[in-house]
């Protein structure tokens, strides 16, 4: 085949590349843009905080979850799905139960890609449950689990300090993780202001191109 002819092919080809091109960057700069803060710019719109370093999901050895029937549960098996979190005692009291219901409606209004998300709220001691919570919070995955070791993933690893005092930390926030498994954001629990809460997570679905 002459040079002529392989020249005039390469140049076919030219157009495709640009479309292709002008397809893929807005995707990748939206994705940039949003979750590295040091390329956002003056002003940008997220509501959260983010959890700077971002950690990942610890496996089921470091992080032992039970359902509230006792089953083992790995988290790490909902990675692929954006995940609401809080975090608990079981009595549930009202700070509690505003949390879960700014979690419960946010993932309601994402409409079809409500599929996308799950609500997981960590019970960090051994109350029973109020049947009434039960009952308006049915569709969140509720989880009993050692505060320390809960701590250590939400609140960072440098925590040191007793249960007791990391439940009342943790109580404060609000998290949200990532479809590969990493902590990213947080917002201020029961002070968090629901509509903004709900449309960082519709930002995020939108921009994202996993889960």
């Amino acid at each position: 085949m002459s040079s002529d002819v392989l020249e005039m092919k390469k140049r076919s080809l030219v157009p495709l590349y640009l479309i292709l091109l002008s397809c893929i960057i807005p995707v990748v700069a939206a994705a940039l843009l949003y979750f590295v803060p040091g390329l956002r710019p003056e002003g940008a719109t997220n509501y959260g905080s983010f959890v700077m370093p971002q950690r990942s999901m610890p496996s089921s050895a470091q992080l032992p979850l039970r359902t509230l029937d006792g089953n083992l549960f790995d988290l790490n098996s909902l990675k692929g799905r954006w995940v609401l979190v809080s975090a608990d005692g079981g009595a549930c009291p009202d700070s509690c139960a505003t949390k879960l219901h700014y979690t419960r409606n946010a993932h309601a209004s994402q409409g079809k890609n409500v599929e996308r998300l799950v609500r997981v709220w960590f019970v960090t001691d051994n109350e029973t449950i109020p049947q009434k919570v039960l009952d308006a919070y049915k569709g969140t995955l509720m989880l009993r689990v050692d505060p320390v070791a809960l701590g250590t993933f939400l609140l960072g690893q440098d925590v040191r300090a007793g249960a007791d005092e990391l439940e009342r930390e943790m109580d404060k926030y609000l998290w949200i993780i990532d479809p590969l498994g990493n902590l990213i954001m947080y917002y201020p629990g029961q002070e968090t202001d629901p509509v903004r809460f709900r449309n960082d997570i519709a930002k995020l679905l939108h921009v994202s191109v996993i889960g």
